[in-house]
Protein backbone atom coordinates (compact mmCIF):
# COMPACT_ATOMS: atom_id res chain seq x y z
CA UNK A 1 0.00 0.00 0.00
CA UNK A 2 2.72 2.48 0.99
CA UNK A 3 4.51 4.33 -1.79
CA UNK A 4 7.34 5.89 0.24
CA UNK A 5 9.60 4.31 2.84
CA UNK A 6 9.88 7.51 4.88
CA UNK A 7 9.91 11.28 4.42
CA UNK A 8 13.47 11.40 3.11
CA UNK A 9 12.65 8.74 0.50
CA UNK A 10 9.58 10.83 -0.41
CA UNK A 11 11.80 13.91 -0.76
CA UNK A 12 14.18 12.12 -3.10
CA UNK A 13 11.29 11.01 -5.30
CA UNK A 14 9.69 14.46 -5.22
CA UNK A 15 13.00 16.04 -6.21
CA UNK A 16 12.89 14.14 -9.51
CA UNK A 17 9.68 15.98 -10.39
CA UNK A 18 11.35 19.32 -9.57
CA UNK A 19 14.49 18.73 -11.61
CA UNK A 20 13.84 21.74 -13.93
CA UNK A 21 14.60 23.97 -10.90
CA UNK A 22 18.02 22.39 -10.23
CA UNK A 23 21.03 24.72 -10.17
CA UNK A 24 18.88 27.74 -10.99
CA UNK A 25 19.68 31.05 -9.29
CA UNK A 26 16.90 32.59 -7.25
CA UNK A 27 15.31 29.29 -6.19
CA UNK A 28 14.53 28.86 -2.48
CA UNK A 29 13.02 25.80 -0.75
CA UNK A 30 10.76 26.42 2.27
CA UNK A 31 9.44 23.59 4.46
CA UNK A 32 6.37 23.45 6.66
CA UNK A 33 7.61 22.03 9.98
CA UNK A 34 7.88 19.55 11.20
CA UNK A 35 7.06 16.79 8.75
CA UNK A 36 7.86 18.83 5.67
CA UNK A 37 11.48 19.41 6.70
CA UNK A 38 12.98 15.95 5.93
CA UNK A 39 11.16 16.00 2.57
CA UNK A 40 12.37 19.51 1.74
CA UNK A 41 15.92 18.72 2.88
CA UNK A 42 16.24 16.10 0.14
CA UNK A 43 14.69 18.42 -2.45
CA UNK A 44 16.99 21.33 -1.52
CA UNK A 45 20.01 19.02 -1.66
CA UNK A 46 19.06 17.68 -5.10
CA UNK A 47 18.33 21.14 -6.52
CA UNK A 48 21.37 22.80 -4.86
CA UNK A 49 19.01 25.37 -3.35
CA UNK A 50 18.94 26.99 0.12
CA UNK A 51 16.48 25.60 2.68
CA UNK A 52 14.49 27.31 5.42
CA UNK A 53 11.30 26.73 7.37
CA UNK A 54 8.03 28.55 6.94
CA UNK A 55 5.89 28.20 10.03
CA UNK A 56 2.11 28.16 10.17
CA UNK A 57 -0.06 27.99 13.30
CA UNK A 58 -3.79 27.32 13.17
CA UNK A 59 -6.11 29.64 15.10
CA UNK A 60 -8.63 27.23 16.61
CA UNK A 61 -12.19 28.12 17.59
CA UNK A 62 -12.42 28.25 21.42
CA UNK A 63 -13.74 24.92 22.68
CA UNK A 64 -13.43 23.40 19.20
CA UNK A 65 -9.71 23.88 18.60
CA UNK A 66 -9.63 21.45 15.67
CA UNK A 67 -11.87 23.89 13.74
CA UNK A 68 -9.75 26.66 12.25
CA UNK A 69 -11.07 30.22 12.27
CA UNK A 70 -7.81 31.33 10.68
CA UNK A 71 -4.06 30.90 10.76
CA UNK A 72 -0.86 32.86 11.20
CA UNK A 73 2.36 32.38 9.28
CA UNK A 74 5.99 33.42 9.52
CA UNK A 75 6.47 37.15 9.15
CA UNK A 76 3.48 38.27 11.20
CA UNK A 77 0.85 37.38 8.60
CA UNK A 78 -2.67 36.54 9.79
CA UNK A 79 -5.42 35.03 7.63
CA UNK A 80 -8.93 34.94 9.13
CA UNK A 81 -12.15 33.21 8.14
CA UNK A 82 -14.30 36.28 8.77
CA UNK A 83 -17.54 34.49 7.82
CA UNK A 84 -16.95 31.76 10.41
CA UNK A 85 -15.96 34.26 13.10
CA UNK A 86 -19.14 36.26 12.42
CA UNK A 87 -21.34 33.16 12.30
CA UNK A 88 -20.03 31.94 15.67
CA UNK A 89 -20.05 35.49 17.10
CA UNK A 90 -16.46 35.21 18.36
CA UNK A 91 -15.39 38.55 19.92
CA UNK A 92 -12.43 40.34 18.37
CA UNK A 93 -10.66 40.32 21.74
CA UNK A 94 -10.79 36.50 21.78
CA UNK A 95 -9.45 36.27 18.23
CA UNK A 96 -6.60 38.62 19.16
CA UNK A 97 -5.79 36.70 22.37
CA UNK A 98 -5.57 33.39 20.50
CA UNK A 99 -3.45 35.08 17.84
CA UNK A 100 -1.00 36.37 20.48
CA UNK A 101 -0.71 32.92 22.06
CA UNK A 102 -0.07 31.18 18.74
CA UNK A 103 2.30 33.95 17.62
CA UNK A 104 4.40 33.37 20.74
CA UNK A 105 4.57 29.64 19.97
CA UNK A 106 5.43 30.32 16.33
CA UNK A 107 8.27 32.64 17.35
CA UNK A 108 9.53 30.11 19.91
CA UNK A 109 9.71 27.44 17.22
CA UNK A 110 11.43 29.77 14.78
CA UNK A 111 14.14 30.54 17.36
CA UNK A 112 14.46 26.83 18.15
CA UNK A 113 14.77 25.76 14.52
CA UNK A 114 16.78 28.61 13.04
CA UNK A 115 18.78 29.95 15.97
CA UNK A 116 20.41 33.27 15.13
CA UNK A 117 20.16 32.81 11.36
CA UNK A 118 17.88 35.38 9.72
CA UNK A 119 15.03 34.09 7.54
CA UNK A 120 15.84 33.66 3.87
CA UNK A 121 14.90 36.66 1.74
CA UNK A 122 12.27 35.46 -0.71
CA UNK A 123 11.38 38.74 -2.44
CA UNK A 124 11.40 38.20 -6.19
CA UNK A 125 12.57 34.58 -5.79
CA UNK A 126 11.04 31.32 -6.96
CA UNK A 127 9.86 29.68 -3.74
CA UNK A 128 9.17 25.94 -3.59
CA UNK A 129 6.87 25.40 -0.59
CA UNK A 130 6.97 21.81 0.68
CA UNK A 131 5.08 19.60 3.12
CA UNK A 132 4.95 15.82 3.51
CA UNK A 133 1.49 15.69 1.94
CA UNK A 134 -1.82 17.48 1.46
CA UNK A 135 -5.13 16.22 2.82
CA UNK A 136 -7.42 19.27 3.20
CA UNK A 137 -4.51 21.65 2.56
CA UNK A 138 -5.51 24.13 5.30
CA UNK A 139 -1.97 24.67 6.59
CA UNK A 140 -0.63 25.06 3.06
CA UNK A 141 -3.33 27.62 2.20
CA UNK A 142 -2.23 29.69 5.19
CA UNK A 143 1.41 29.30 4.21
CA UNK A 144 0.70 30.46 0.66
CA UNK A 145 -1.17 33.52 1.95
CA UNK A 146 1.65 34.31 4.36
CA UNK A 147 4.30 33.80 1.73
CA UNK A 148 2.53 35.97 -0.83
CA UNK A 149 2.80 38.91 1.57
CA UNK A 150 6.60 38.59 1.28
CA UNK A 151 6.38 39.22 -2.49
CA UNK A 152 8.12 36.20 -4.02
CA UNK A 153 8.44 36.13 -7.79
CA UNK A 154 6.86 32.69 -8.12
CA UNK A 155 5.24 30.19 -5.72
CA UNK A 156 5.46 26.46 -6.33
CA UNK A 157 3.62 24.08 -3.96
CA UNK A 158 5.27 20.65 -3.99
CA UNK A 159 4.34 17.52 -2.03
CA UNK A 160 5.03 13.79 -2.36
CA UNK A 161 1.35 12.85 -2.05
CA UNK A 162 -2.00 14.62 -1.98
CA UNK A 163 -5.72 14.12 -2.24
CA UNK A 164 -6.47 14.63 -5.96
CA UNK A 165 -9.09 17.32 -5.36
CA UNK A 166 -6.78 19.25 -3.01
CA UNK A 167 -3.94 19.15 -5.50
CA UNK A 168 -6.29 20.39 -8.20
CA UNK A 169 -7.62 23.20 -6.00
CA UNK A 170 -4.11 24.60 -5.49
CA UNK A 171 -3.73 25.12 -9.25
CA UNK A 172 -5.87 28.23 -8.81
CA UNK A 173 -3.83 29.45 -5.81
CA UNK A 174 -0.20 29.35 -6.93
CA UNK A 175 1.98 29.45 -10.05
CA UNK A 176 2.65 25.71 -10.12
CA UNK A 177 1.60 22.62 -8.15
CA UNK A 178 3.65 19.43 -8.07
CA UNK A 179 1.96 16.44 -6.41
CA UNK A 180 4.14 13.40 -7.08
CA UNK A 181 1.30 10.91 -6.48
CA UNK A 182 -2.44 11.50 -6.00
CA UNK A 183 -3.95 8.16 -4.90
CA UNK A 184 -7.69 7.66 -5.17
CA UNK A 185 -9.21 7.07 -2.65
CA UNK A 186 -6.74 9.08 -0.59
CA UNK A 187 -7.78 8.45 3.07
CA UNK A 188 -4.80 10.27 4.64
CA UNK A 189 -1.18 11.32 4.16
CA UNK A 190 0.36 8.79 6.57
CA UNK A 191 -1.16 5.83 4.74
CA UNK A 192 1.31 6.26 1.87
CA UNK A 193 4.40 6.02 4.09
CA UNK A 194 5.92 2.89 5.67
CA UNK A 195 7.41 5.12 8.38
CA UNK A 196 5.34 8.20 9.23
CA UNK A 197 6.68 8.65 12.76
CA UNK A 198 6.72 12.20 14.09
CA UNK A 199 9.66 14.39 13.12
CA UNK A 200 11.38 15.77 16.23
CA UNK A 201 12.38 19.38 16.83
CA UNK A 202 15.98 18.16 17.07
CA UNK A 203 15.83 16.57 13.62
CA UNK A 204 14.36 19.76 12.16
CA UNK A 205 17.18 21.82 13.64
CA UNK A 206 19.86 19.38 12.53
CA UNK A 207 18.63 19.18 8.93
CA UNK A 208 18.39 22.98 8.67
CA UNK A 209 21.96 23.32 9.97
CA UNK A 210 23.23 20.70 7.53
CA UNK A 211 21.46 22.40 4.62
CA UNK A 212 22.82 25.80 5.67
CA UNK A 213 26.34 24.38 5.88
CA UNK A 214 26.00 22.84 2.40
CA UNK A 215 25.02 26.24 0.96
CA UNK A 216 28.07 27.87 2.59
CA UNK A 217 30.34 25.21 1.13
CA UNK A 218 28.93 25.71 -2.37
CA UNK A 219 29.18 29.49 -2.25
CA UNK A 220 32.70 29.51 -0.82
CA UNK A 221 34.16 26.90 -3.19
Amino acid sequence: MAIFHDRRDAGQKLAQHLNPYANRPGVVVLALPRGGVPVAYEVARALHAPLDTFLVRKLGVPGHEELAMGAIASGGVRVLNEDLIAALDIPQAVVDAITRREQAELERRERLYRGARPPLDVRGKTVILIDDGLATGSSMYAAVAGLRAKQPGRIVVAVPTAAPETCEAFENEVDEVVCAVTPQPFYGVGLWYDDFSQTSDEEVRRLLEEANEAVHQRTSS
